[in-house]
């Protein structure tokens, strides 16, 4: 493993770099950081626990109003979704997953409407307390 396991490889990028869009023609101020080195910082901040506002502009990762248009385009152009989806995809291929013991989110499957409630709930409004006079 790298001693920075921010970085990505080249094996990786060539998986990311086509499902990415390309960057708008009259995009305001100059051209901006490269999108290899703007992912680079991406996974920088959860590694090292700092908060967006703390990344050092030395290290080249871009400004933050850089990163939250980026990540925003990067996102409505289902970027992200994509590469779980060929992750996942595989990671199955190559059999080390056990669906068996797969755990679903509620946030990222739709919950079932109109499905039968189990019975009627205690109410968890407030009460007054019992009188004890």
């Amino acid at each position: 493993m790298s001693s920075k396991p921010w970085m990505v490889d080249d094996e990786l990028w060539a998986r990311i770099e086509p499902l990415l869009p390309a960057w708008p023609e009259r995009s305001p101020g100059p051209r901006p950081v490269d999108d290899r080195l703007w992912l680079q910082g991406i996974l920088f901040v959860p590694y090292t626990g700092i908060t967006w506002q703390q990344l050092p502009l030395e290290l080249g990762f871009g400004s933050g109003q850089t990163r939250r248009r980026r990540l925003g385009r990067w996102q409505e152009a289902g970027a992200f979704e994509a590469l779980h989806r060929i992750l996942l995809a595989e990671l199955n291929a190559a059999g080390p997953i056990d669906w068996t013991r797969a755990c679903v989110d509620a946030s990222h499957v739709r919950a079932k409407k109109g499905a039968r409630q189990p019975g009627p709930r205690r109410s968890t409004a407030a009460r007054p307390a019992a009188n004890t006079t």
